[in-house]
């Protein structure tokens, strides 16, 4: 099985020059089969850090790097919603030509949700959320969800009472979900409902998480009547500033391989621009496809 290998570079801590000479290398490159974004509204380390929001970001750079896939792993359902969202992944996946994929988690992080008074309810009624938001998603995106009388559900978070998503997706069904659950039902959701699941950030690099995760969700897939052929898995391994923290993601990557993973995303230090997308480029990916074809 042939493994796409991508990359990724957050939108946070780097200026909008910076990141748009980034993708525009990547285009030129060639040989990466996607690009990723992640999704936060503050830097992680410093509340008043630079912060891009990655729905708007990818709208602008997805013509830098034309015919591969793009999405964000993932966005947060706390941040938008899932009207919004389906109504933006249409225009995504009509810019793209159906090469973007809708990547969405339940959300995590307090500290981009209290200063900007978002509520982040307990982790259940949060997967129910997801629950809810990925069904009215692919409802907006069905046939019925294009023309009147539009889409009626009744719903405890999102109802909808003749809702019509016109235009359409490109993608018939609209842009493939993947899921970043980790938790029993984030794992069955994306048995139930999505195109692929994907390893957070936060575990990037950990074959052993990843290949219990794997099990997991083999298991939830087999219980839902799915091939897990038709399903897939994304890793991800983190690059440095230097030679020793490439070297190691692409151990890593190798590994993530090995243990199943469909995709390998490799991140890249976005402040350091188009240069350690090179080096990556470089050390990463062109022993990885010498290795995995």
């Amino acid at each position: 099985m042939v493994v796409r290998i991508s990359f990724k570079t957050s939108p946070q801590r780097v200026d909008w020059a910076t990141l748009d000479a980034t993708w525009t290398l990547a285009g030129e490159q060639g040989g990466w089969d996607g690009a990723w974004l992640n999704d936060h509204l503050t830097d992680m380390t410093d509340a008043a850090g630079p912060s891009l929001e990655a729905l708007t970001v990818l709208a602008t750079l997805v013509h830098r790097v034309p015919g591969i896939r793009v999405g964000h792993g993932v966005l947060s359902n706390t941040f938008r919603h899932p009207v919004l969202l389906a109504k933006a992944a249409v225009v995504l996946d009509h810019a793209t030509r159906g090469n973007f994929l809708l990547g969405l988690g339940a959300g995590w992080y307090e500290g981009e949700h209290e200063p900007f008074g978002i509520p982040l309810p307990p982790i259940g009624e949060r997967i129910s959320r997801l629950v809810s938001a990925v069904e009215v998603l692919q409802a907006l995106w069905s046939p019925e969800g294009a023309t009147l009388p539009g889409v009626t559900r009744t719903d405890p978070f999102y109802p909808l009472g003749g809702a019509v998503c016109a235009p359409g997706p490109f993608t018939p069904g609209g842009p493939p979900i993947f899921l970043g659950g980790q938790g029993p039902r984030g794992i069955r959701l994306a048995a139930r409902r999505a195109a692929g699941w994907l390893m957070p950030g936060t575990d990037a690099g950990d074959a052993d998480y990843f290949a219990a995760k794997r099990d997991e969700m083999l298991r939830a897939l087999e219980a839902e009547g799915r091939d897990p052929a038709t399903f897939e898995l994304v890793a991800q391994a983190h690059t440095g500033p230097d030679a020793a923290s490439r070297s190691r993601a692409l151990r890593e990557a190798l590994a993530l391989a090995a243990a199943g993973a469909t995709e390998v995303v490799i991140g890249v230090p976005a402040g350091l621009g188009p240069r350690a997308l090179e080096d990556a480029h470089r050390d990463v990916l062109g022993p990885l496809r010498a290795e995995l074809g």
